[in-house]
């Protein structure tokens, strides 16, 4: 979730809190993922930082680094939950109701080191303090660079990324935007993710860039005009400076944002902005899209593969979508047959954890769907077989000379001694012998 007003918050009070300070002490919890994953651990990590003193907080989109008093440098970023705290001051950055954020703060005082912390370092000097990294699903990462402070964008993968809308002003202009921009035929929202492209743009702010620029998020990037390349370039600038101008405080956003009325997906009477539009989700590529339809118009060709959601504007189902629907159809039925034993057909998971589902900070749960499927007709056994071509045998003509049978029931019983069956040429035949 943390995106780049997310991460302008948390260089700001590593500012205050870290820089000009000595580090006396760290501990580092080992985490073969949230270290491990690029080529770092955390005793490394800890021997690499311990006694060193801070110089500086610095920021490239989702990334953000500590520049110390000698290599290596402490390179971070929060991935989905990823945050950092501080022992003597809360830095929540979306605000949630007074009585909620109290309960929070009076929880966190309390508790320290915090919950799924992965590193705490302590400062010498006062204010007394201390900083923790914390990271409830571990997608978050923490590596070591060791070059010198000024290569550190130069080196990977801050080098690999895109320019940062905010500290990068001079390479990121309109010209260089709509050369990117045409050379592609993508959802212009799936360009703007890409970190390659452009640092720091995440779900959230890319949303709030198109609505401001009036852009369907699904219209090819190539099939923009000047006029909409134009204002594309100017609503990024936009929504991106005053994200981090307000260190992604929501309360200081404007009534007219997005942002303050995106977040109730699927509720009733919410999506809703203060004019009366409407809000609707899209999903592409798997992730959400909020967009406002009456202003967000389709003045181009979209991807081929959207699934249009609650859009009131969409055509139809595409031939992509039928071939995909066919197959997930195929292979359920599949798993249905493999199951009718249980007398249940067991359906995938659709599970969607998305960061556009909920509100920040509120956890996701997965949504599971599982049907019944009918009760399997049971194959007819040897017995009932056997039996079926007896009654069959029974109902041919018997061959010329034969008696015909009659059913025991009905049979005089003085009549009947014995009865001798014979098999020929595949027919059943009786014989009656009568008392002499």
């Amino acid at each position: 979730m943390p995106e780049i007003g997310e991460v302008a918050r948390v260089v700001s009070f590593l500012g205050k809190h870290l820089v000009g300070r000595r580090i006396a002490s760290i501990q580092a919890q080992d985490d073969a993922i949230v270290y491990g994953k690029v080529g770092t651990t955390a005793a490394a990590f800890a021997a690499a930082l311990n006694g060193k003193t801070v110089l500086g907080a610095r920021q490239q989109g989702k990334y953000f680094w500590l520049e110390m008093s000698s290599p290596p440098h402490p390179l971070m970023h929060l991935g989905m939950t990823g945050w950092i705290k501080f022992s003597n001051e809360e830095t929540f950055y979306y605000k949630a109701k007074k009585e909620e954020m109290d309960k929070i703060a009076e929880k966190g005082a309390a508790e320290w080191p915090p919950r799924f912390w992965k590193f705490v370092m302590k400062l010498e000097g006062e204010p007394d303090c201390q900083a923790a990294f914390v990271d409830a699903r571990r997608l978050a990462r923490i590596r070591l660079v060791d070059v010198p402070a000024e290569e550190m964008r130069k080196t990977t993968p801050l080098k690999e990324n895109g320019p940062d809308p905010v500290i990068d002003k001079k390479p990121l202009t309109l010209e260089w935007l709509t050369e990117k921009l045409h050379k592609k035929k993508v959802p212009v929202k799936a360009w703007m993710l890409d970190q390659a492209n452009i640092s720091g743009v995440g779900n959230w702010v890319a949303d709030e860039v198109l609505y401001n620029a009036r852009i369907h998020p699904e219209q090819y990037s190539n099939t923009l005009n000047d006029a909409q390349y134009k204002q594309l370039h100017k609503s990024l600038m936009y929504v991106c400076d005053l994200a981090c101008s307000t260190l992604a405080d929501s309360e200081q956003f404007p009534t007219d944002w997005l942002f303050k009325y995106r977040w109730g997906k699927g509720k009733k009477d919410q999506n809703v902005l203060p004019n009366g539009e409407k809000i609707i989700h899209l999903k592409v590529g798997g992730r959400t899209s909020a967009i406002v339809p009456t202003v967000q118009k389709k003045t181009g060709p979209v991807a081929a593969d959207v699934d249009e959601g609650d859009d009131p504007n969409a055509t139809g189902t595409t031939k992509a979508e039928s071939k995909s629907k066919a197959k997930s159809t195929s292979r359920r039925k599949k798993v249905a047959s493999s199951d009718e034993d249980a007398g249940e057909e067991v359906e995938d998971n659709d599970t969607d954890i998305s960061e556009d589902m909920e509100a920040p900070g509120t956890e996701v749960k997965a949504k599971t769907k599982t049907t019944t499927a009918k009760p399997k007709k049971l194959a007819p056994t040897k017995a009932t077989s056997r039996k079926r071509k007896v009654a069959a045998a029974s109902q041919e003509e018997l061959t010329e000379g034969e008696t015909e049978v009659k059913p025991a029931s009905k049979r005089p019983k003085k009549e009947v001694m014995n009865q001798e069956t014979t098999i020929h040429d595949g027919r059943r035949r009786s014989n009656r012998i009568k008392k002499a």
